[in-house]
């Protein structure tokens, strides 16, 4: 057995994940998206509008990364490299972290 065969599995791991990742960012986008529209509509403070329109941006970076790091990902397996999703999973944290804090803002404000 080849070292190239024994990091490969032959399943689908890499294409789940990639799509794992892309049902995050497309979540984070267009919650943070509906959340940012509904905040600005309902007079919310700016405090929640801004978080909702960080975590959206956050999922629209993600999104446009997780084909790039797909490619890497393949790169990196069939070359016995490491894997770093460092900085997508930065993404993703501060996106969630957006949609805590604009929720936390929301529930304390509608009282």
């Amino acid at each position: 057995m080849t070292a190239e065969e024994e990091i490969w599995d032959r399943g689908l791991q890499s294409e789940r994940t990639r799509m794992a990742w892309v049902r995050t960012a497309v979540a984070l986008a267009t919650g943070g998206l509906g959340a940012a529209g509904l905040a600005v509509r309902h007079g919310l403070p700016v405090l929640a509008t801004v978080a909702f329109a960080m975590s959206a941006l956050c999922g629209g970076v993600l999104l446009i990364r997780t084909g790039l790091r797909y490619r890497r990902v393949q790169a990196a397996l069939h070359g016995g490299r490491p894997l770093d999703a460092g900085l997508d999973a930065l993404f993703a944290w501060l996106g969630t972290l957006g949609v805590v804090a604009g929720a936390f803002t929301f529930v304390f404000t509608i009282r």
